[in-house]
């Protein structure tokens, strides 16, 4: 195994980049409930990527035309701000899922209030964590987990996800939620970005190697 980290460094400095932000966001935590502001303030900073993401994904492809995903990241911010005496965790993993458990909330219920006024059948609408078999990578930021610790760890994998979104380019990042999140067909794909079907082909393949670069060539996140 150790060989294995020498023989990809990219991947060990991925890990190490991890390792660093979860122990950031666990001192900003302790010092946020401790009564840090400045603290609780960088807190909420560092995770907004990681809501944007969890509000993206949980948004029905459908629905996601009516509701934007910021109005979802605002609303959940807002409550996380307004209820963090009643978080009752300590680690980084416990407060990803505590975020992602009140953007799910308003996902649903935003959701729910849509079909009710438009009288849909719920079965029309189709989820995103449906497989796509038609593609050889998906990442799939929100799925549920067994045990409590898979699900802590799976929030930490997602803030990572987040973190290297941010760090693509627009383009990149753009074609990654369409095609990836909202699971649309490149057809759809190229009228949203304005460009050629095969062009968006071209670009997501960059993009996903882009992506796996920032996560590292040993990543399975993706």
């Amino acid at each position: 195994m150790a060989g294995d980290r020498d023989a990809d460094p990219q991947g060990s400095e991925a890990t190490a980049s991890t390792d660093g932000r979860s122990a950031r966001i666990a001192g900003w935590l302790a010092a946020a409930r401790r009564g840090d502001a400045a603290a609780r303030d960088r807190l909420f900073d560092a995770c907004r990527s990681y809501v944007d993401l969890a509000a993206r994904y949980h948004l029905q492809r459908r629905l996601q035309a009516k509701v934007d995903a910021s109005d979802i990241v605002q609303q959940s911010l807002l409550e996380a701000h307004r209820g963090f005496d009643r978080f009752a965790g300590e680690s980084p993993g416990e407060w990803l899922a505590w975020l992602k458990r009140i953007v799910v909330h308003n996902a649903y219920d935003e959701a729910k209030r849509w079909r009710g006024t438009a009288k849909r059948d719920a079965g029309r609408e189709v989820p995103l964590d449906r497989n796509d078999t038609s593609e050889a990578c998906a990442f799939d930021p929100a799925s549920s987990e067994p045990s409590p610790s898979q699900h802590v760890l799976r929030g930490e994998q997602e803030l990572r996800i987040a973190a290297a979104l941010e760090r693509l380019p627009e383009d990149h990042r753009d074609i990654l939620l369409l095609r990836n999140l909202e699971r649309l067909p490149f057809e759809e794909v190229a009228k949203r970005m304005g460009r050629s079907a095969g062009a968006c082909r071209m670009l997501w393949m960059r993009a996903i190697a882009g992506l796996r670069e920032q996560l590292g060539e040993s990543s399975t996140d993706l």
